[in-house]
């Protein structure tokens, strides 16, 4: 497990534009299972901690709402100078917290990479 997801963190920072953090986390227990910044003071644990309480949120509000069968794929928050990205996987287990430099970001090839590991992320985990 840890070699796969170290392999996620080294393939999003090299091949996401922009990339500046990216978090993995439980989200019923909020455990990080992986975390990796290239800026020192942005901790992405940290940060996926707070988000996860906005993916709870939304999963509530979904069922309050009666919405039978609407699940949540990806939330994203744009910041003046970030994109905050929280990707759900398949099976709703885990998020994926990824920051990125809004003046550098390709969402397109972004959602690509991340679509392709959260298929693996919900096997692997």
């Amino acid at each position: 497990m840890s070699d796969f997801l170290k392999q996620f963190g080294d393939d999003l920072e090299k091949n996401v534009p922009g990339f500046i953090a990216v978090s993995v986390a439980e989200i019923q227990s909020g455990m990080s299972y992986f975390s990796q910044s290239v800026v020192a003071d942005f901790d992405p644990e940290l940060a996926s901690a707070f988000n996860l309480e906005v993916v709870k949120a939304k999963m509530n509000a979904i069922s309050a709402l009666g919405l039978k069968n609407q699940v949540v794929s990806d939330i994203m928050i744009t910041l003046s100078s970030q994109i905050h990205i929280i990707d759900i996987s398949d099976n709703n287990l885990y998020m994926i917290y990824l920051a990125v430099d809004s003046t550098k970001a390709n969402l397109g090839m972004t959602k690509s990479i991340l679509n392709k590991y959260k298929k693996e992320i919900a096997s692997k985990l």
